[in-house]
């Protein structure tokens, strides 16, 4: 089960608003933020929820529940608290931080989940990947260099790869105004799939319906 949620982005006010910095405006815009206490540490910032704690509070919210409207079942195999992530060395050291929190809190590459922006999927679309090729995401890269492997989970936010525009200057520039509206309308709709994988025993079973998902365009 996953185990800690990492959320790239770039760290300061100039980016806040960026393309590049999707996962960090998502992890703002979580229905269980009043649950985070979010601490300087491991070269970023990072928070943990007990997972009953987590559970009861997105019951409560209508976020997630079990099938017949009761409150969801926490997996026997579940750990104590879920740890949440956000590296402040930039995009391209993002494994630094990683690395740090997982190797302290003795966590595997396949329980950690990265949430990141995407180029190659339009805006709108969320998707949840296990593994693979790393799409010229220099978070991505970085990660992979300190786990030593890709073998993690994703949780991509697309954001829509331009035409005949430098790629660089396309992701540390901000999102339009109507591209920012389409992401709050998407926003929640990720946090239902966030839970239901941080609920989830085996997150490929979720693959079929959020492989890749495109909610608004």
């Amino acid at each position: 089960m996953i185990q800690l949620v990492v959320f790239l982005g770039n760290y300061g006010r100039e980016y806040e608003k960026t393309r590049h910095n999707a996962a960090w405006q998502f992890a703002d815009s979580l229905p269980f933020g009043e649950l985070l206490d979010w601490q300087s540490k491991f070269k970023g910032i990072y928070a943990d929820a007990g997972i009953q704690s987590l559970a009861e509070t997105l019951c409560n919210k209508g976020v997630i529940a079990s099938k017949d409207g009761s409150p969801i079942r926490i997996p026997e195999n579940a750990p104590a608290k879920i740890f949440f992530l956000k590296p402040e060395t930039y995009m391209n050291n993002s494994g630094q931080s990683i690395i740090e929190l997982a190797s302290f809190f003795k966590i595997k590459p396949e329980e950690i989940l990265i949430v990141h922006d995407e180029l190659e999927l339009p805006i709108g679309t969320v998707s949840l990947k296990w593994s693979g090729g790393l799409g010229g995401h220099n978070g991505l890269r970085s990660a992979k260099s300190v786990l030593n492997t890709a073998d993690f989970w994703r949780l991509r936010f697309g954001i829509s790869k331009p035409s005949g525009r430098d790629i660089a200057d396309y992701v540390l520039s901000p999102f339009t105004a109507d591209e920012q509206i389409i992401l709050s309308q998407v926003f929640p709709q990720a946090a239902q799939l966030l839970a239901k994988i941080l609920f989830s025993t085996d997150p490929a079973r979720l693959i079929p319906e959020w492989g890749k998902k495109k909610l608004l365009a």
